[in-house]
């Protein structure tokens, strides 16, 4: 399972697991698919902050490998 902070270990299309600013305090995660990139930046300490195809906007904490 790949790290979210990079953003060149995440594309479009990949299935997420996100943390939602309000489930920064009780580290709740949400699972989706990344629709589009909101951090511009290569890396970020947090996780790079995307938007899933449902709409929902949060930091990327694992990357779900599809072999897994």
């Amino acid at each position: 399972m790949k790290l979210g902070n990079k953003r060149s270990n995440i594309a479009i299309g990949d299935l997420v697991e996100i943390i939602q600013k309000q489930d920064q305090r009780s580290g709740e995660l949400t699972e989706g698919i990344v629709k589009k990139f909101l951090t511009k930046s290569p890396s970020h300490p947090h996780g790079i902050k995307v938007m899933l195809t449902d709409g929902t906007v949060g930091r990327v904490k694992n990357v779900i490998e599809e072999d897994e």
